[in-house]
């Protein structure tokens, strides 16, 4: 059982990743955008530069799109989940100390579930990965590694 549950990892990680970016991507939108609710549920949205908001949503609409995609997942996931730091200790943690009483759920799950990704990377359906699999079957060096001398390992 356990072997079945390991090789269905990279699935699994792919499909929280997507679904992960979805919602993310689908709250900036919907602050920038005035669809599904609008910003903060009020039907309207976010007046263009105004801080921290409009920034905010940039941010969610942005990487939650590349998350969703498995596009620059690791970099994507590290500035999301700084950005729900931020919007937990700055706005939510003023009002109360604990998630439950400020309203700062959202945000605190957001912010630990997009650096899971920051350590995980995209999984088994991300973009990324068909991107680098295309690259070695084509013989080229994958991007990171153009440039780049490997040191012998050391004994």
């Amino acid at each position: 059982m356990s072997a079945r549950l390991d090789s269905a990892q990279p699935y699994v990680l792919g499909l929280f990743r997507i679904v992960i970016g979805l919602l993310f991507a689908v709250h900036g939108a919907a602050s920038l955008f005035g669809v599904l609710g609008g910003a903060a549920g009020t039907g309207g949205t976010l007046g263009a530069g105004t801080w921290p908001g409009w920034y905010a949503a940039v941010i969610q609409l942005v990487a939650g799109g590349l998350v969703l995609l498995g596009l620059g997942t690791r970099g994507a996931a590290l500035i999301a989940s700084g950005s729900m730091a931020y919007a937990y200790f700055d706005v939510h943690q003023q009002a109360a100390l604990w998630p439950i009483q400020n309203g700062g759920e959202p945000s605190v799950l957001f912010c630990w579930a997009f650096l899971l990704l920051v350590f995980t990377g995209s999984g088994a359906l991300g973009l990324d990965r068909i991107l680098a699999r295309r690259t070695a079957a084509a013989g080229e060096k994958p991007v990171e590694a153009e440039g780049a001398e490997q040191a012998p390992l050391a004994a």
